[in-house]
């Protein structure tokens, strides 16, 4: 048990670390405004995904997340 809330706790500060270079290096590319924001969006969704993916495992609807 100890095991498995420390990877969800690594995984989350992974997924933070990368949402936030990501939303810095963003306005570094220069892209009209709708696609920046379209873009953002789809990070921000795909972040979302992980960490509902990561909170089934910790409930055991999917894979445990020992085997990731």
């Amino acid at each position: 048990m100890i095991g498995t809330l420390i990877s969800v706790i690594l995984l989350l500060i992974v997924c933070g670390v990368i949402l936030w270079a990501v939303q810095q290096l963003l306005p570094m590319v220069p892209m009209p405004e709708p696609f920046a924001k379209i873009v953002n969006v789809l990070i921000v969704v795909l972040v979302v995904i992980i960490v509902v993916y990561i909170i089934a495992g910790l409930l055991g609807a999917v894979t445990p997340l020992h085997r990731l």
